[in-house]
């Protein structure tokens, strides 16, 4: 199975780092953690996504506000920090993002010439959207590189096209970004009492399911498995927001699963992509808590041995 990481996909900021739970440095532990599996590839974008093609899919408002050291550190959630400049973002945390974004392009591309599994340890920004960044989320990977694939013919406008959103928090970025393009069908599994609320990005969930705050791991799983038996056949490529959030000792998620319900819900879910014969692209989406980079390593290492996934 292909694995996807590139050592600029980390987060460093330093003292800094306390600033926010996130841990920004979780993808090379998940690479540490792997590197000895002989049933897995690494591979790598060769460059970060270059601001033109991100330009290409923001607004003209966007565009600007992305490159504005306040308006992004209200999305990053991190407090305004005087005299810090927008070249010091950009290379310490921006950079990163616009190599995961590329992370999630190769995966794509791979997966729709090849098949398979391709899993991009970063990616998975589902609430960015064209016109607003938020929730530590400042360009939407997924809805980037649809566009792309589309401009570049590797996707027809009508193909069908499967995003499933595993993370504890809605993707109300996805869900705007794709709110009227019915070829893309959404399945999201996500803590209803949190952010975010959005009633409209809600709505536009072809396959919702909502959990109660604190719904522990046999529910969860449950619920999740009678979600994927609505999907249907047909899907030229899948992404999967796999976060990590949904941890219990994630104090930003609200639900309780531990590191094995993690790592069944990525075995459920690639059983269920792969009896379909669906490309599929896994983003690694949030993940707050110490376990983070633990569950990620566990469920990668136990995917790798399902038959057929490859």
């Amino acid at each position: 199975m292909d694995v996807i990481y590139s050592r600029h996909y980390n987060i460093d900021l330093g003292l800094l780092n306390r600033l926010h739970p996130f841990d920004g440095t979780k993808f090379r532990a998940i690479h540490d953690g792997l590197k000895a599996n002989s049933r897995i590839n690494f591979v790598e974008p060769a460059e970060p996504a270059s601001m033109e093609l991100i330009d290409g899919f923001l607004t003209s408002l966007m565009s600007k506000q992305v490159r504005s050291a306040v308006l992004v550190l209200r999305a990053l959630e991190v407090p305004r920090i005087p005299f810090m400049r927008f070249s010091f973002i950009d290379r310490k945390v921006l950079a990163p993002m616009r190599w995961g974004v590329a992370g999630t392009m190769l995966g794509a591309v791979n997966a729709l010439e090849r098949g398979g599994v391709h899993w991009n340890l970063s990616g998975g920004y589902h609430h960015a959207m064209p016109q607003a960044m938020e929730g530590f989320c400042i360009y939407n990977d997924i809805g980037i590189c649809h566009g792309d694939l589309v401009r570049r013919g590797l996707l027809a406008p009508d193909d069908k096209v499967l995003i499933i959103d595993t993370d504890a928090h809605h993707g109300n970025g996805n869900a705007a970004t794709f709110k009227n393009n019915r070829n893309v069908t959404l399945l999201d599994v996500y803590n209803v009492g949190i952010y975010p609320t959005s009633e409209y990005t809600r709505r536009r969930v072809d396959i919702p399911a909502p959990m109660a705050m604190g719904t522990d791991g046999e529910t969860y799983l449950k619920h999740y498995a009678e979600a994927l038996e609505k999907l249907a056949d047909g899907y030229r490529l899948a992404f999967v927001v796999a976060g990590t959030d949904t941890l219990a000792s994630d104090r930003l998620g609200g639900l309780c699963l531990s590191i094995d319900d993690v790592a069944e819900r990525e075995r459920l879910t690639l059983h269920a992509l792969s009896r379909r014969s669906i490309p599929t692209v896994m983003l690694g989406g949030g993940g707050y808590s110490k376990d983070s980079a633990k569950a990620a390593i566990r469920a990668i290492s136990i995917c790798s041995e399902i038959p057929g996934i490859h």
